[in-house]
């Protein structure tokens, strides 16, 4: 590294300079050759000063240097993450698209079909009914008239049915549309803010370094290291949280079975007359997800849930963007906190996903959030969706730091 090279370079100008700063003895007695000497020896100290000084400095810029090279793979990895958020959310939509598409024509065939049904019912009228039960031969025809009657009533509701399904189909898909594609006009945003950053930090870093290619690239790789390592960490986080949503699931479905069977069995101790009274099982309570100071943070933010989304904006009535929202709701509390996304990523202490309590504050590259618990968190999403509550895994977590 060309930190070190040039601590050699500075040890070498300390010994030349050295020799340039001593003068040659020209006494002719010793009283001044002792002065001669001593005059050398202060040039000397001063010298080594000077070289230990410039030595120092060089060190601190180095240090910086390295500080500055971290906050470079960390950019870098943010920009990779939203890029690939970007990417995936395009497919989601792409994906999205082409079910809404074959919903709305399976809609369209559908209503094609009632309008044809509806148009003979309004041509045949009720009198037809009347007719074929009145021309019936006997009980027997008439009693299967009237399940051919009830077979076609069946019918209709059963198209009317799916019918509204399919309509219903149709609007979450629109929903999921239109979500997804204001996700991903936010999640451009944020990828040119970074971008443009990072820009700012790469013009600053050419000044500095002499071989500015060779930093960019090993900055780069290890970026990419960094990225992958995330994306596989979260990958785990949301393999878990599925093992343990299915968990319990099975442990409520097993609840309801055990209180469906103790309501039966008092159903039949009361039908036999005896007392059911003391046995009564009661549904579990739940349990709160944290509490202290964290847990008020959160209570506090889910109050301005619906909300708007406003870029730029601080307001927790008239709208925020994520690091504004985060920023506001903190500040509630006499904390104060840095603008940006990025710089609310280095607050307080970083803890493991695990380890998270309501109140911290989860990082995803451009992003924020504030986890609630339970594997949740309250953000100012998108511009569609405002203020509101999303899985905390729904992007790819770089970073938690607990604040409180």
């Amino acid at each position: 590294m060309k930190n070190r090279y040039k601590r050699h370079l500075y040890f070498i100008l300390a010994i030349l300079l050295s020799f340039s700063v001593v003068e040659p003895i020209s006494a002719t007695t010793i009283s001044e050759l002792q002065k001669e000497v001593e005059k050398n020896k202060a040039q000397l100290k001063d010298a080594e000063r000077q070289a230990s000084e410039a030595q120092e400095a060089q060190e601190g810029v180095g240090e910086e240097i390295e500080e500055l090279d971290a906050e470079l793979v960390s950019l870098i990895t943010d920009i990779n993450l939203i890029e690939d958020a970007i990417s995936q959310k395009e497919e989601d939509i792409a994906a999205t698209q082409v079910d809404y598409e074959a919903a709305v024509a399976e809609k369209d065939e559908q209503y094609a079909a009632m309008k044809i049904r509806i148009q003979f019912m309004y041509e045949k009228g009720d009198s037809s009914y009347l007719n074929m039960f009145f021309g019936a031969a006997n009980m027997g025809d008439m009693v299967n008239k009237a399940k051919y009657v009830e077979d076609l009533y069946n019918y209709d509701r059963r198209l009317l049915a799916e019918y509204e399904a399919t309509v219903q189909r149709v609007q979450e898909l629109w929903n999921t549309l239109e979500e997804d594609k204001s996700e991903l006009e936010t999640s451009r945003t944020e990828l040119k803010e970074g971008q443009a950053y990072m820009e700012e930090m790469l013009a600053k870093k050419r000044t500095e370094y002499e071989n500015y290619s060779v930093m960019l690239s090993k900055a780069k790789q290890e970026a990419a290291t960094y990225t992958a390592r995330i994306k596989q960490e979260t990958a785990q986080i949301r393999k878990l949280e599925e093992e343990e949503r299915k968990r319990r699931e099975e442990e409520e479905r097993k609840r309801k079975e055990e209180e469906e069977r103790l309501r039966r069995e008092q159903e039949e101790l009361a039908d036999g007359g005896e007392s059911s009274g003391g046995a009564k099982q009661e549904a579990p309570k739940p349990v709160s997800s944290g509490g202290g100071k964290g847990q008020d943070i959160a209570n506090y933010a889910c109050k301005f849930i619906g909300n708007p989304y406003v870029a730029g904006g601080t307001s927790l009535t008239n709208g925020a963007d994520c690091s504004g929202f985060v920023m506001s709701v903190y500040k509630n509390f006499g904390i104060s906190l840095p603008r940006s996304s990025y710089a609310q990523s280095s607050v307080g202490k970083g803890v493991s996903y695990s380890e998270a309590k309501p109140g911290d504050v989860i990082y995803y590259g451009g992003h924020v959030g504030i986890y609630i618990g339970n594997g949740q968190i309250v953000h100012a999403s998108t511009q569609r969706t405002g203020i509101k509550i999303t899985s905390a895994t729904y992007r790819n977590i770089i970073t938690v730091r607990r604040i409180v």
